[in-house]
């Protein structure tokens, strides 16, 4: 039963860690490269749509400036339109040889709909792991059902699942506040 639980602590840092990787794209009002990291390129000289961090080096030099770098400089013109139609809010400029992404300051009203949107996150995140502890949950009732483990065994487990449940849901908090706290600083 101990494979059990250690597979249950991974499903819940799973949806921790996919928090994690979803609030380091909330824009803080700050320039950072995660920012365009979901943003998908269709490149008409490949014929194929590609991730922006294969087509260039992304660079913040100061808190309100992305540099995008591409390796094929033919390939501006198609970053450039991918970065307008992934909705960031966010306008390139180039020169020919490199794209400039100016970070705009965050509105009081743009920072409360981020902090309701980091805290929806949060909910979600809290969701799945709940869901991973109902599920193991019901995993150890039937086993003890089935006789495969001692009444005190199954009890055991639930509370070590409860006790799993409690830390990750802790850990989810204390990722929400943190990112609240970074939209919110001026």
């Amino acid at each position: 039963m101990e494979d059990y639980l250690e597979a249950m602590a991974d499903d819940m840092t799973g949806a921790v860690d996919h928090l994690t990787r979803g609030l380091a794209k909330v824009r803080t009002g700050r320039a950072t490269p995660k920012l365009v990291d979901g943003v998908q390129v269709h490149v008409s000289s490949y014929g194929t749509a590609m991730p922006l961090n294969q087509l260039a080096t992304i660079q913040a030099p100061d808190a309100r400036l992305l540099t995008i770098t591409p390796w094929d400089k033919t390939t501006i013109a198609d970053i450039e339109r991918g970065i307008v139609q992934a909705g960031l809010g966010l306008n390139p400029s180039s020169d020919g040889q490199m794209i400039r992404l100016p970070v705009p300051p965050l509105t009081n009203e743009r920072r409360q709909d981020l902090v309701r949107q980091v805290r929806r996150a949060g909910e979600d995140a809290k969701v799945a792991v709940r869901r991973v502890r109902r599920e193991y949950n019901e995993m150890f009732k039937t086993a003890e059902n089935d006789g495969e483990v001692s009444e005190d065994g199954c009890r055991r487990l639930l509370a070590k699942v409860q006790e799993s449940t409690d830390h990750h849901v802790k850990l989810v908090d204390e990722l929400v506040k943190a990112k609240e706290a970074e939209v919110l600083e001026l």
